[in-house]
């Protein structure tokens, strides 16, 4: 396919799962779900419309014998037009999506290469699930790219339902690692412009637990069906080879099947579906069930979840006596779950969903699609399908009596099994169509961009005069405060200035009051100075005049109202406005009193509620920076690394504080001094970062030779030391 002028170019982040092109392996387990094919399916679509030139898929990179070799693959086409693009993100091994919270910044840092390598910067990143929200957040916010966000299924509303079910509190925390979860769902509310939703209810009722729910940026984009894959059988079409996989279970295989499709997860309620039945005479005479509860092997090897689920399947059959009247195979490939809804339509059956909650419902469609009319779960997104298609019976997923009687009705009164067969094949292609998904998509797109299309390319490398390294340092405890260190590592720079290794700040400072600093402690001018806790990047022009980076000024400018901000905080106990020279443009600082002024947590709820869009930046336990949410020093820094072409693992970073830790968190070669702050205490043995034993400037040298930064050659073997979840 040729390239087409100026087409979109549209990045799709979904970290976590398994993900490849063909024969993707859903329900393998908890991650390797409906988002995978949604995803995959979307970006099919996309490639295919005209005015879309690439799509790219960001997922993880996954290097372990217990998984396909194709997840090891850095590239693998999808369709042409759109590409599967594997990024390194933590440990090499398959990991669940709970334990890679930690390894996120890497993904942001390996991406934002990516796109480096490409030379194009996206229109649109568009996230999928509360992880790939907080990548996409930092990442739009660095490129100025309108991001885009789907998040299939939201941590409040679990949080609430696993509390409303007994589970406590603290054991949610440490198995789901929710709070980050959320976190990370309230960031990326706070820079989604446009939040697309598959249901009415995930807008009115879900979202809505939010402290960032402003529905005007949400839109009910329902997922789409590939109608050439699931349609209808013909009456005269052989039973598809897969049936003797269910054959082999039944006594009588040509009764009308009852068949469910999920993974084997204790959310997917399967044992009211068997008890419903089981318990039902009339329903053990009329019809099979059917189970497809994902792949295994041995029931021992999976998760405590699905074993837990399996186990309990087993014993109810043998409790109720079911043997020959239920089948549950142990395997299934993408490509024949078609025939496995075709075979149950052409039984004359139905499709159950028993799920406690579902957001959506994709297998719901499909089996719609099919011809199959469907028993479903009352919550959610099954309302909104029903509504649409007319095709079947909503029920209390705890009501055992009630899903009885639901399926009783669809398969013993033949001509409302017709009606509804028909109405769900009509309704899917009118509602549930990828086409018709992504036509809505791109419309939506296009009123945010005010129907102009700009393109953006990335900058040429090596802008920083002769740079091909850099090193960055705070000021104060890190540079500062003991001169005869800071005279060692001025020496030892000056020594190395012809291997090309650039010198920058990073501080809270003001560039005033950074350039004062300087001034006294006899520090060269740098080549780079980010002050104001990342709000504004300085170049050197013309001896010691800064010349202000005016694009970033603009990037960061966005959803930014310091007055109301000012006005809000004004209000909180134990906050107090420092001086003048300390407040800017883009940065308004206060001393905080920790033993009257409410935790940081309430406070950024507090803005999020008034719609007040910032980073708060707390540090040394009595500091607080609100700046723009485009802004920290983090965030300058990898603007900085994009902007002049140099990788962020050139680039050498020493910090003390906890408005450092933006800058030492991902690729870059991070040091923190002896004499840090508390808050850098938990980073101890995490990611490329190095604690040194020596204070201030000595701390700083400590750490660049630790990495021989100022040597020839940086030394790798001191950076991948570590593995953890």
């Amino acid at each position: 396919m040729g390239e087409k002028e100026e087409g979109l170019y549209i990045v799709l982040i979904s970290v976590h799962g398994l993900m490849r092109a063909e024969s993707p392996e859903l329900g393998r387990d908890a991650d390797t779900g409906g988002q995978i094919l949604y995803v995959l399916e979307l970006a099919r679509e996309l490639a295919r419309h005209p005015n879309v030139e690439r799509v790219d898929v960001l997922t993880r990179r996954v290097i372990d014998g217990k998984v396909d070799e194709i997840y090891q693959q850095p590239f693998e086409e999808l369709a042409p037009g759109a590409n599967i693009v594997r990024l390194e993100c933590g440990p090499k091994r398959y990991l669940r999506k709970e334990v890679l919270w930690p390894h996120l910044n890497q993904f942001i840092d390996k991406a934002l290469l990516h796109l480096r390598e490409l030379g194009q910067v996206p229109d649109v990143i568009h996230s999928h699930y509360a992880d790939a929200g907080m990548v996409a957040s930092r990442m739009a916010s660095l490129l100025g790219v309108t991001h885009v966000h789907t998040g299939h299924s939201l941590g409040r509303v679990k949080k609430k339902q696993l509390l409303a079910k007994g589970s406590e509190e603290e054991t949610i925390e440490r198995r789901y690692n929710i709070s980050q979860r959320i976190e990370a769902e309230e960031m990326t509310l706070d820079t989604a412009s446009l939040v697309v939703a598959s249901t009415s209810q995930e807008v009115e009722e879900q979202y809505a637990l939010y402290d960032n729910y402003h529905p005007q940026r949400m839109r009910v984009l329902p997922p789409g069906v590939d109608l050439s894959r699931f349609m209808p059988p013909a009456h005269y079409d052989p039973q598809p080879e897969y049936y003797s996989q269910i054959q082999r279970f039944l006594a009588e295989p040509r009764k009308p099947m009852i068949l469910a499709m999920s993974r084997a997860d204790e959310r997917k309620n399967i044992r009211s579906l068997v008890q419903a039945y089981g318990e039902s005479e009339s329903l053990r005479e009329l019809a099979n069930l059917v189970l497809i509860m994902g792949n295994r092997e041995k029931i021992a090897d999976l998760d405590r979840g699905a074993r837990n689920v399996l186990n309990e399947v087993i014993l109810m059959i043998d409790e109720y006596d079911l043997h020959g009247k239920v089948a549950y195979p142990k395997h299934h490939g993408s490509n024949e779950v078609p025939d496995i809804y075709r075979i149950a339509a052409k039984s004359r059956g139905v499709f159950v969903n028993p799920a406690l909650t579902e957001p959506f419902g994709l297998t719901l469609i499909e089996a719609s699609a099919t011809g199959l009319p469907i028993v479903s779960t009352h919550d959610g997104g099954p309302r909104d399908i029903i509504a649409h298609c007319k095709n079947g019976i909503l029920v209390d997923p705890l009501d055992i009596a009630g899903i009885q009687q639901a399926l009783l009705h669809v398969l013993s009164d033949k001509r409302q099994w017709k009606k509804w067969s028909n109405a769900g094949i009509k309704g899917t292609r009118t509602y549930y169509s990828w086409s018709g998904h992504v036509e809505n998509y791109l419309k939506e797109l296009s009123k945010i961009h005010k129907g102009k299309h700009h393109r953006r390319h990335m900058a040429e490398k090596n802008r920083l005069p002769t740079v091909d390294r850099l090193a960055i340092a705070s000021i104060d405890n890190c540079l500062i405060g003991d001169r005869q260190a800071l005279k060692k590592l001025l020496v030892a720079l000056n020594k190395a200035r012809n291997l090309k290794i650039g010198f920058g700040i990073a501080t809270g400072r003001s560039l005033d009051s950074t350039l004062k600093e300087l001034k006294q402690w006899d520090i060269p001018m740098p080549d780079i100075i980010i002050s104001s806790v990342g709000t504004e990047i300085y170049y050197p022009h013309h001896g010691r005049h800064m010349a202000a980076d005016h694009s970033w000024e603009k990037h960061i400018d966005h959803r930014w109202d310091a007055d109301e901000i000012s006005k809000v905080l004004k209000k909180i106990p134990g906050l107090r406005k420092r001086g003048k020279q300390e407040q800017s443009r883009f940065k308004i600082s206060y001393f905080v009193n920790p033993s009257t002024a409410p935790p940081i947590p309430e406070i950024k709820k507090l803005l999020r509620t008034k719609d007040l869009h910032c980073n708060l930046i707390y540090s040394n336990e009595v500091n607080l920076d609100v700046v723009p949410i485009r802004a920290a020093k983090g965030l300058a820094l990898r603007y900085v690394s994009l902007k002049w072409g140099i990788p962020l693992e050139s680039v050498f970073v020493a910090g003390d504080s906890g408005n450092d830790i933006g800058m030492l968190q991902g690729e870059t070669l991070a040091t923190v001094v002896a004499n840090h702050s508390v808050e850098l205490d938990k980073y101890h043995g995490k990611y490329r970062i190095y604690f040194a034993e020596q204070e201030y400037a000595l701390g700083v040298l400590e750490g660049l030779e630790h990495y021989n930064f100022l040597n020839n050659n940086i030394d790798y073997t001191a950076l991948d030391s570590y593995e953890e979840e």
